[in-house]
């Protein structure tokens, strides 16, 4: 592809150092900035920002109102991610900045990871796995059994893309698969009547919601306390929609048997946070990172800028 001279290019923000791979793939056709390069947003905005015309975003990093409302060229927000919770949408909507996003690109693979953060928690096999390399496999493990997960019943909170994999895989190991959302849908799933009715019916509870200011802290310490100490708490959405010093406490104090989380309240969590916590699995919000899905959402996101700086329809647009 022939380079573009730099004076004609038009000038896009990288807006987190996570999305530094896409720098490459970004300078034949567009002069690039990178937020991090200022530790002074000011110096940005009285600089390039004036000039950017498209960001490109991990949809999760919250993007100021402030800081936009500077930068007078700004067309669009490109979210590399599925989720665009740091984007203020109907704020950008009226003014006049389109925000994309990798819709449903990387379901699949989160929904593996839910499943294998599900049987990492409810068999032990985490458990099992530092006791036996720390010296303490002893045959008394062998008369303490847990249950399997055929016949469990499986609580999916936010059936959309991600939500249905995760049915789908939960319904192959035989559980009773329900969900809940606040807006009802055509469903092969029994729909509860509230989230409540959902924790208290649920052996594991997996989280799948996209995230918004109404559902913040959703999973509450009553919801948690819904789903028991014999029960499981997995979360692939985001950290803000559990009200994580509620859970911890609950571990702690054993009521709620256990808790597989991918993301957190903040990001990155620190490890001593949960020194001490009992019975979870643990990992650093990599549900939907795979070799399969990142490609097909970077290629959707350099679709998105080409079709915006050619005056084309979005290809995937978030709904206001």
């Amino acid at each position: 592809m022939p380079q573009t001279p730099a004076a004609d290019k038009p000038r896009v923000l990288l807006s987190h150092e996570m999305l530094m791979p896409l720098q490459p793939l970004l300078e034949s056709a567009y002069e690039v900035h990178r937020l991090w390069d200022y530790p002074d947003p000011m110096t940005f905005l009285e600089g390039p920002g004036r000039r950017v015309r498209a960001i490109v975003h991990a949809g999760e990093m919250t993007l100021s109102r402030d800081m936009l409302s500077e930068m007078p060229q700004l067309g669009l927000i490109a979210c590399v991610s599925v989720g665009y919770d740091g984007v203020d949408v109907p704020w950008c909507k009226a003014h006049g900045i389109a925000v994309t996003h990798s819709t449903g690109l990387n379901a699949s693979d989160v929904a593996d990871h839910a499943v294998g953060l599900v049987l990492s928690a409810w068999r032990g096999i985490v458990e099992g796995d530092h006791r036996l390399r720390s010296g303490h496999w002893t045959h008394a493990e062998r008369m303490a059994p847990r249950h399997g997960l055929r016949g469990r019943k499986a609580g999916i909170v936010g059936l959309g893309y991600i939500g249905e994999a995760v049915a789908t895989r939960l319904q192959a190991f035989e559980m009773k698969v329900a969900w809940w959302g606040p807006r009802p849908k055509e469903s092969d799933y029994p729909r509860a009547d509230s989230l409540m009715a959902l924790a208290r019916d649920s052996d594991v509870l997996v989280v799948c919601a996209r995230p918004d200011a109404a559902n913040r802290r959703m999973i509450d310490k009553a919801v948690i306390e819904a789903v028991g100490p014999q029960g499981l708490i997995v979360n692939v959405a985001r950290g803000s929609l559990i009200d994580e010093d509620a859970l911890i406490e609950a571990l702690k104090a054993g009521t709620l048997g256990m808790a597989a989380l991918d993301v957190y309240e903040h990001e990155p969590t620190s490890p001593a946070r949960w020194v001490g916590v009992p019975h979870t699995v643990l990992t650093p919000h990599t549900a939907g990172a795979t070799l399969d899905s990142i490609p097909a959402m970077v290629s959707l996101t350099l679709e998105n800028l080409r079709r915006y700086f050619h005056g084309e329809p979005l290809a995937s647009p978030v709904a206001a």
